[in-house]
């Protein structure tokens, strides 16, 4: 299935909107949200240097009709609400089209990746031009399955590399002691691995970090 990543430019109103354009140096992560027509529950957590701030400016905010702190530190908090415009959500809800977490947020703007066919992506668009809500799509790319992504040798000597305790700090086996036991060069061990590393490595950047300053070539 087709997925899709969407820059969006949430309008005035909603909480995160708000008071992420009040904070915009915070970071906002939606973990979990639970949408219903006028109310919406969401679990989510923020990264600031001025987390009282923050905090005070979502319990005051006129959306928020509960919000409770789970956890904070000096420079983060996640916290849980229950507030009576999730926009955001409702869109996706009416479209028929799931959002997957976490949805990240700052200054306004929020990267959402959705995973659905064109028809789908264009009644999300619909729903999300009816509430005023502007957005642009970064990209769209078939999703690929885990084992699509490394070839057979690539996956085979990642798990290798794994069981003789290549990547255990420190090391359980050498560069030399992998090749030996797959049965390759050392050389050719080394540049298949890397490979593999480079692929796996950029794939969890691009979808589990912030994307902020980040500039590769994107993997599938």
């Amino acid at each position: 299935m087709p997925q899709a990543r969407l820059r969006v430019e949430l309008p005035d109103g909603p909480w995160i909107a708000d008071v992420s354009r009040d904070h915009p140096e915070a970071l906002f992560e939606v973990l979990t949200a639970l949408p219903e027509e006028g109310k919406g529950f969401g679990l989510f957590r923020f990264r600031s240097d001025s987390v009282e701030s923050v905090l005070e400016r979502i319990r005051t905010h006129e959306t928020i009709e509960e919000a409770s702190v789970i956890q904070q530190t000096d420079g983060a908090a996640t916290v849980q609400i229950v507030t009576s415009k999730p926009m955001l959500l409702l869109a996706a809800k009416r479209s028929g089209t799931p959002i997957e977490m976490p949805v990240e947020i700052k200054d306004g703007t929020a990267i959402v990746d959705v995973s659905a066919g064109h028809d789908r992506l264009s009644e999300l668009g619909e729903q999300f031009s009816a509430m005023g809500i502007d957005f642009e799509i970064e990209y769209i790319q078939q999703r690929l399955q885990p084992d699509q992504l490394l070839t057979d040798r690539q996956r085979e000597l990642l798990r290798l590399a794994v069981s003789m305790g290549y990547y255990d700090t420190p090391r359980r086996c050498t560069l030399t002691e992998l090749s030996e036991e797959i049965g390759l060069a050392k050389s050719t061990c080394s540049e298949t691995l890397h490979r593999a590393e480079e692929v796996v490595t950029k794939k969890f950047v691009r979808e589990w970090l912030p994307q902020e300053n980040l500039h590769f070539e994107p993997v599938p």
